[in-house]
């Protein structure tokens, strides 16, 4: 079974109360249609025998009637909410997934390929308990009156089993072609929202060029495939339409035509003879099942792009604590790379010492931002190991992990209802409890000053705070600061600041009160003259480990603040 299919039914399994009560409203709708021709056919004969149990009959098709109408907006209701249930389930699965996942999902799927899969194409999904359903429950009518024939006549069975035969051909035929129609359809939708995502994050670059019209070209070039796909779709869905329209009055005729020669030699009765044609009017109306089976192949064709977000491996967590400051190997902090392998990175041995400064340098593509991320467990190598404090990365519980680490990036995410929330967040909570943390942690990274100058100060709240991209990065670098107890690592984490104010937060990274080990990212000469040690990067590959002062002699590592090979 493919993966796709596997998470339909899986979504029809855990869709709540709704499956079930869909199953009911349409198996006593289709037990009420079985009897309605029965009982139409029983009042007609008594009208025409003038019967005195006519009326009661008369009374009964009237009952029958009111309970299909009660049935059909019952499920009407149920299906909506069937729908919305498993589409919101599958959402909230699909997005822990991908924060599970990390900074992997990213690399596999653009941003917005994901947000159509974990929107456009899970609430498509989510509509496969209401497809399923109400196909299946179209057989419930089929059977019936399959059995209904067999006690009239089994003559007539027989001519009906023949047409059904040939509509679930053209109902088999039509679910594998929609199917991989609507996977195109949505496969090209997605291409699209990527797109688009990529043009919203550059639009000040796209206003600044006056290159809006040459982007909107670019964003809307899949159309074309999207149009063909859907024509399509179209053609496919008419196909089946005209071949079913073109079997049903077959059908139909066919039990008449077999009906009458009975009626003439005298084994049916009229009424007998106008319930067959009812039931094979039923019979025939699996047929009807073309928009169900369209809805189930559009859910199994979105079911299957979801599978493939969640078939990407999630980032596995440990058990084991980190050591206390005394059981330390080398000092609390202490990052050691084992024989790291990586594409773009390869690290044979590296100990940064717990409580120094390091930075790390090259140029650009080198692998200063791979490196960093393995120390913060953003990335897993390939092959090796990272330790901190002498556990490997993959060891460490969860939360004891990113206790122990804080992360600012060049272009952080602030998450957070207010300022204050979004420094805070991460942060042990008897530590974000503490009133004095997340102030303490701005003024590090100079931006309490104008934190305080918001209308709210840090209560504002973040929709409300208009943000430079320096003071984006200073919020950033105070979350990393409020977060991490052993190990702050900052990637690029100061390149849209001020020189002075650039300085301002050197002077609290090489002054932290709290000994932590600190590993920079770093472009500007300043800094990593002020680390204790440099990581000298070049391809992948680390070239020196040493203080900056004693690399300066080397001409090829001036070159790199200098911009000259």
């Amino acid at each position: 079974m493919r993966a796709g299919d596997r998470l339909v039914m899986d979504a029809v399994r855990r869709s709540g109360p709704w499956p079930a009560v869909l199953a009911v409203t349409a198996i006593t709708g289709a037990a009420a249609e079985l009897a309605l021709p029965y009982a139409v056919g029983r009042t007609v004969d008594g009208f025409v025998s003038a019967r005195p149990e006519t009326a009661s009959w008369l009374a009964a098709c009237a009952v029958i009637v009111a309970a299909i109408m009660l049935c059909e907006s019952a499920g009407v209701w149920a299906r909506g909410a069937s729908s919305a249930y498993a589409a919101a389930r599958l959402r909230l699965s699909v997005l822990r997934h991908v924060l599970g996942v990390g900074p992997a999902a990213t690399r596999r799927f653009p941003e917005g390929e994901l947000v159509t899969r974990a929107g456009l194409n899970t609430e498509e999904a989510g509509r496969a308990p209401e497809s399923l359903t109400g196909a299946l429950a179209l057989l419930v009518p089929t059977l019936g009156a399959l059995v209904a024939l067999t006690l009239i006549d089994p003559v007539l069975t027989a001519t009906l089993v023949a047409g059904i035969a040939l509509i679930l051909l053209v109902l088999r035929a039509f679910l594998r072609a929609t199917t991989t129609i609507a996977g195109g359809y949505q496969e090209v939708q997605g291409e699209i929202a990527a797109r688009l995502v990529d043009a919203l994050g550059g639009a000040r670059t796209i206003a600044a060029a006056g290159t809006a019209d040459r982007e909107t070209r670019r964003v809307l070039a899949p159309m074309d495939r999207l149009r063909a796909h859907g024509m399509e779709l179209w053609r496919a869905n008419a196909t089946a339409g005209v071949q079913a329209g073109l079997i049903v009055p077959l059908v139909e005729v066919a039990v008449l035509a077999v009906g009458g020669l009975r009626l003439a030699a005298g084994e049916l009765t009229i009424g007998e003879l106008y319930a067959a044609a009812r039931y094979a009017v039923l019979g025939a109306a699996l047929s009807t099942a073309l928009g169900h089976i369209g809805g189930l192949a559009r859910a199994r064709a979105a079911a299957e792009r979801v599978a493939e977000v969640l078939g990407l491996p999630t980032t596995r967590y440990g058990t084991h604590e980190l050591p206390s400051t005394s059981g330390a190997p080398a000092g609390l902090g202490t990052v050691e790379f084992r024989g790291v392998t990586m594409p773009g990175l390869a690290v044979d041995e590296l100990v940064i010492a717990g409580g120094s400064v390091t930075a790390v340098v090259g140029r650009s593509g080198s692998g200063k931002s791979l490196l960093a991320a393995l120390a913060a467990r953003l990335a897993d190598p390939a092959g090796g190991a990272v330790l901190l404090d002498g556990v490997p990365l993959p060891e460490l519980d969860r939360a004891e992990l990113r206790r122990a680490i804080g992360y600012a990036f060049e272009r952080p995410v602030l998450v957070g209802d207010t300022v204050g929330a979004a420094i805070g967040l991460g942060a042990d909570d008897q530590e974000a409890d503490d009133q004095e943390v997340v102030p303490a942690a701005a003024t590090a990274a100079c931006a309490d000053g104008f934190i305080r100058r918001l209308p709210g100060g840090y209560a504002t709240p973040m929709a409300d705070t208009p943000l430079s991209g320096g003071e984006r990065q200073r919020i950033g670098l105070a979350r990393a600061f409020a977060q991490g107890e052993r190990l702050l690592v900052l990637d690029d984490a100061t390149s849209s600041l001020d020189t002075v104010t650039e300085r301002q937060v050197g002077n609290a990274l090489t002054a932290d009160p709290r000994g932590r080990t600190r590993l920079i990212v770093a472009h500007r000469l300043t800094t990593a003259s002020r680390a204790d040690r440099v990581v000298w990067l070049e391809d992948g590959r680390v070239l020196g480990h040493a203080p900056h002062h004693e690399l300066w002699a080397n001409p090829h590592y001036r070159a790199v603040f200098q911009g000259v090979s």
